[in-house]
C-alpha cells in the first residue's frame, strides 16, 4: 500500500531572527531522540521495535471558583506529560495484538522500576530528551516480553481471525498550529465569580453551590517512527454552575449548567452568570417541593441534549473500534455492517471536523488524532442501516484501517473514541406536533401520564460480555405531562434505565430543532471533549427507575447568612 504524506503548516506567529520558536526546538528533541531510539534501542537475541511514537502534553489551567460569594480557588498551573508506544515485532502481528496470554506481562505487577510521565515544564532540550529515554527502555522491554508470550499463545489457541493486522499503517502528517498564549483577566474573573456564587446566599435552601469559571490550554507534540510531525495548539474555555440540596423526604439533589467554548466571549458575561445561577436555584428549588416519581415505563419525549446523551452511551460506545474485537466487551454491532441496527428515518455520524455549528464551538472538534490521522467526517448509520465503526489505527474485521478517531488524554493508550456525533432524521415534525404525538400514544397505551426529559446531567453504560448490556441516563429535570390536558409538572427522584437497541428502536419521530451538548467523557483512554449534535425524539416506551440515594437528615441549623436566632 502506497501512502502519502498529508501536510497541513497553519499559519505561525512571527518569531525573531535571534529568537527560535521553542515549539519547533522541543519538537525536534523529541525527534531526535525517538530516531536515536530506532537506530540503537535492540537488547542482543532480540528484535527492535518497528514502531516509536511520542506524545508530549503540554497543560496550562486557570481556574477560579467561588462558593457563597467568596474565592475558594484562584490558581495558575502548568504541567507537561509523556505518552511512549513502543512496538515490536511488525503491523501483521505485534505485541499489542488482540488475544490474551494468561499472566500476561504487566509492569505494574513486577517489582521493577517504573518511570513516571511527568516532563519538565523548563524548555530544557536535554532533561525532555532524558525523560522520553528512561520511558522508551522501559516500554521496549515490556513490549518484548508482551510480545514472546503472545506468541506461545497463537501456537496453541486458535484466533478468529489470524489475518488481521495489528496495527494499520498511516501517512506521515505534518502540522504547525498557531500559538495561542493563554491570556486570563483573573480579577474579572475573581469579580464574576464573587458576584455570581453570591446570589445563593439568597436561597437558604441551597446546601452547597459552586461558581467555576476555568480555561484550559493544551499544546500536544506529536511524532513518530513514520515521519509524523504534529504541534497542535488548542484552548477550551468553561464556566459551571453545581448546586445540591436536600428535600425534605432527605433525597440529595443536584443540579447545575455548564458552558463551554474555544474563546472567552462564548462564556457567559457577569449579568448572564448571575441569571444562570438564579435559575439553577430556582429549579432547584421546584425539584424540593416537586414529588417523587415512581418507577415508570410508557412513552416520553426527550429533549434534544437528553437525545444525545442516550446515543452517546448507547450508540456510539458500542461502535468504538476495540469494542469490536475484544472478546471481553458484548461486541452489540460485530458483524452487523450493512444491516439495518435503527429505525430506518434515523442517521448518526461523527464528524471531528466541524469546528463550530450556529455560532457555537464544538468540544469534540480536532485536526488529527493521538495516532497522527487526520480527522475525518464518517457515516456511521444511514437510514438505519450500519456502514462502519470508530476506527483507531487498531483494525476491525471490515474495516482494516482508521479513520481519525484514536483518542485518549494524558499518558493513556490511544484508542477509537467519538468526536462530534450527530444525530440526524428524515421524519421531523415541529415540537409543538411531537408533543401531541407524545399525548396521543399515551391515550392509545392507556396510561394517564406521558414524560418529558428535558435536561439530563449524564449517563453511563456497561459494554463489557461479563455484565448486563445496559445504560443509565441521569435526568434532572423529568415532567409528567397529563394524558387529559396535556399539563406539565415536574417530579423527581427517577433515573433512566434499559437495553441499547430496545430503548433505540422505540423512536417514533423527532423534532425538526436540534440541540448541542458539549461536555467530556471518560473511557479506558481517559477523559476527551465531545460533543452531541441531536433532536428532540419520542419513544413509545422509556424506562425509569428510582434514584438510589441515600436519605439524609436536614442540617441542624440553617445557614449563617439566613439565621434568625
Amino acid at each position: 500500500m502506497r501512502l502519502l504524506a498529508v501536510v497541513l503548516v497553519c499559519a505561525a506567529v512571527p518569531v525573531a531572527a535571534d529568537e527560535p520558536d521553542v515549539r519547533l526546538t522541543l519538537r525536534d528533541a523529541m525527534a531526535a531522540e525517538l530516531a536515536r531510539s530506532m537506530t540503537r534501542l535492540k537488547l542482543e537475541g532480540f528484535e527492535s521495535p518497528y514502531y516509536i511514537s511520542y506524545i508530549v502534553r503540554d497543560y496550562e489551567t486557570v481556574e477560579v471558583m467561588a462558593k457563597n460569594g467568596a474565592v475558594f480557588t484562584n490558581v495558575r498551573n502548568r504541567a507537561r506529560q509523556a505518552y511512549v508506544e513502543v512496538r515490536v515485532g511488525d503491523y501483521q502481528f505485534d505485541n499489542t495484538a488482540g488475544e490474551k496470554a494468561a499472566g500476561e506481562y504487566n509492569l505494574a505487577s513486577e517489582d521493577l522500576y517504573e518511570p513516571g510521565a511527568e516532563l519538565p515544564t523548563d524548555d530544557d532540550a536535554l532533561a525532555l530528551r532524558g525523560a522520553l529515554w528512561l520511558l522508551t527502555d522501559a516500554r521496549y522491554k515490556a513490549a518484548l516480553a508482551t510480545l514472546h508470550q503472545k506468541r506461545g499463545v497463537r501456537a496453541t489457541r486458535a484466533v478468529e481471525d489470524e489475518t488481521l493486522a495489528s496495527f494499520s499503517k498511516a501517512a506521515p502528517t505534518t502540522a504547525v498550529a498557531t500559538p495561542q498564549p493563554l491570556a486570563v483577566d483573573r480579577d474579572e474573573w475573581v469579580r464574576r465569580a464573587r458576584a455570581a456564587s453570591g446570589v445563593m446566599r439568597r436561597h437558604p435552601a441551597v446546601l452547597d453551590s459552586d461558581v467555576r469559571l476555568q480555561a484550559t490550554r493544551e499544546v500536544r507534540y506529536l511524532v513518530n517512527s513514520e515521519g509524523a510531525r504534529l504541534i497542535t495548539d488548542r484552548t477550551i474555555w468553561g464556566a459551571h454552575v453545581q448546586a445540591v440540596a436536600r428535600a425534605d423526604d432527605g433525597l440529595m439533589l443536584e443540579h447545575g449548567r455548564s458552558f463551554y467554548g474555544a474563546t472567552e466571549p462564548e462564556l457567559p458575561g457577569a449579568d448572564a452568570l448571575v441569571a444562570q445561577v438564579e435559575k439553577v436555584a430556582g429549579e432547584l428549588e421546584a425539584l424540593r417541593k416537586a414529588p417523587t416519581l415512581d418507577p415508570y415505563t410508557g412513552p416520553a419525549i426527550l429533549m434534544e441534549e437528553a437525545t444525545g446523551v442516550l446515543f452517546h452511551e448507547v450508540i456510539g460506545h458500542r461502535l468504538e473500534g476495540e469494542r469490536l474485537g475484544d472478546e471481553s466487551e458484548g461486541q452489540t454491532f460485530k458483524g452487523q455492517i450493512g444491516r439495518k441496527v435503527i429505525p430506518d428515518f434515523l442517521d448518526v455520524i461523527d464528524d471531528p471536523t466541524q469546528r463550530e455549528l450556529g455560532g457555537r464551538s464544538l468540544n469534540g472538534y480536532y485536526q488529527f488524532d493521538d495516532e497522527a490521522v487526520p480527522a475525518q467526517r464518517v457515516t456511521l448509520i444511514d437510514r438505519g442501516v450500519l456502514k462502519t465503526y470508530l476506527m483507531s489505527r487498531k483494525p476491525v474485521t471490515g474495516v482494516p484501517a482508521s479513520n481519525g478517531h484514536g483518542r485518549a488524554a494524558g499518558p493513556a493508550d490511544p484508542m477509537a473514541r467519538m468526536g462530534v456525533t450527530i444525530v440526524a432524521s428524515h421524519k421531523q415534525v415541529p415540537p409543538a406536533k411531537l408533543k401531541r404525538m407524545l399525548l396521543d400514544e399515551v391515550r392509545r397505551q392507556g396510561k394517564p401520564f406521558g414524560l418529558i426529559i428535558r435536561d439530563i446531567t449524564g449517563g453511563n453504560t456497561n459494554t463489557t460480555s461479563y455484565g448486563y448490556q445496559a445504560f443509565k441516563g441521569l435526568p434532572r429535570l423529568v415532567y409528567k405531562v397529563d394524558a387529559k390536558t396535556g399539563a406539565e409538572s415536574l417530579v423527581r427522584g427517577v433515573e433512566m434505565v434499559g437495553t441499547p437497541l430496545a430503548s433505540i428502536n422505540k423512536i417514533v419521530a423527532t423534532s425538526d430543532t436540534t440541540g448541542v451538548f458539549n461536555g467530556y467523557c471518560g473511557a479506558e483512554s481517559g477523559f476527551v471533549p465531545v460533543t452531541t449534535v441531536a433532536p428532540a425524539v419520542l419513544l413509545t416506551e422509556i424506562e425509569l427507575e428510582r434514584s438510589r440515594r441515600t436519605r439524609q437528615k436536614a442540617t441542624v441549623l440553617p445557614p449563617p447568612w439566613a439565621d434568625k436566632p
